[in-house]
């Protein structure tokens, strides 16, 4: 999950979001190759025909949202990142299986370009480059990475990211005035208190400025000292107009998370691995809370993690179109909530 040191307290059960360092890039250390993306729940086999044309994945994804009359996807938990440091990422995720117990093969094992095209050939209309630092001195260089890929990708949300470090709210704050439209927040890979007095005037601004963050703060796959609704429920007693959107369903914590979010109306969920095969051995999603989500429905988001995802991508819209409920909720979650928040025409 991090690539700090690992120790009894924060050994992963299994990885489910991936490392950046500075060092990689730096560095130039390649992954393995390691095989082609697996067959997943689905049985595919990538995603593009023969003949360069669209391939089965991408025609069963786009009949999926066709029959919704959706235009397309939004997703607001995709991952992109510099190469390098991507490489290590996938190099993890290539070590995890010994260590877990569990294989975790990257299904887009993809060059950049590539991965660009595939959630394009899939009907995903906007998406985003979630990125985070694991110790001082990264974000405001990641920032800058992000910034070029938005601009010579239009359909990327712009993203950015942050840690509690002298500056953090200078860099934040030329962020948001170069036109970032979503940062992401790594509380276990970071290893910090969302409620680190550096953070709060970060927090503010990015409530005055309506600027979401999608945060990773539940306690899977294993927990941190400063995972859990606790912290974040303390940032949100003191800015409650903050824009936060609780990465994985706040998985393991789902009941939890959701308390928070019928709390605090800026509180939104993303689906990221919730509800899949592959999430539902590990942190199944509560049966008993099936009714809280329509409840809620107008504040989950789809997220996938792609490309980094042991599955096929249509694999998470099957697992929520199995949630069974209804058209109408997964018109929300796979468009409509994300549209209003971002302002996607």
């Amino acid at each position: 999950m991090s690539d700090h040191p690992e120790t009894e307290a924060n050994r992963p059960t299994a990885p489910c979001c991936s490392p950046d360092t500075a060092e990689a890039a730096r560095e130039g250390t390649a992954a393995p190759t390691g095989s082609p993306a697996q067959d997943g729940p689905e049985g595919f086999e990538g995603s593009e025909g023969p003949d360069g044309s669209e391939g089965p994945e991408a025609v069963a994804v786009r009949a999926f949202w066709t029959r919704l009359g959706l235009p397309g996807l939004i997703d607001v938990h995709t991952h992109f990142m510099p190469e390098r440091v991507l490489e290590k990422v996938w190099a993890y995720f290539d070590s995890a299986g010994p260590l877990t117990g569990m294989a975790w093969p990257i299904t887009y094992r993809e060059e950049e370009g590539r991965r660009v095209a595939l959630l394009r050939e899939f009907g995903v209309r906007s998406f985003t480059s979630m990125l985070y630092p694991h110790k001082p001195g990264m974000a405001e260089w990641l920032n800058g990475w992000a910034a070029d890929f938005a601009a010579r990708t239009p359909d990327c949300l712009r993203t950015a990211t942050l840690f509690p470090e002298e500056g953090v709210e200078r860099y934040v704050r030329a962020a948001v005035e170069g036109g970032a439209r979503v940062f992401k927040s790594h509380v276990q890979v970071g290893a910090y208190d969302p409620g680190d007095a550096l953070l709060d005037p970060v927090w503010g601004l990015l409530a005055e400025a309506r600027v979401p963050v999608v945060m990773h703060c539940g306690s899977g796959p294993a927990p941190g000292k400063h995972t859990g609704p606790g912290p974040v429920g303390s940032i949100l007693a003191r800015h409650p107009r903050l824009p936060l959107i609780v990465a994985h369903m706040g998985m393991p914590e789902y009941t939890d998370f959701l308390d928070l979010a019928e709390r605090h109306e800026e509180v939104r969920l993303d689906t990221t691995m919730a509800f899949t095969d592959f999430s539902e051995r590990l942190s199944p999603f509560p049966a008993a809370e099936r009714a809280r989500l329509a409840d809620l429905g107008d504040r989950v988001l789809l997220g996938t993690d792609f490309p980094n995802i042991p599955y096929p991508y249509l694999h998470q819209l099957r697992a929520l179109e199995r949630l069974d409920m209804g058209d109408d909720w997964l018109r929300a979650v796979c468009h409509g909530n994300a549209a209003a928040l971002f302002s996607v025409p």
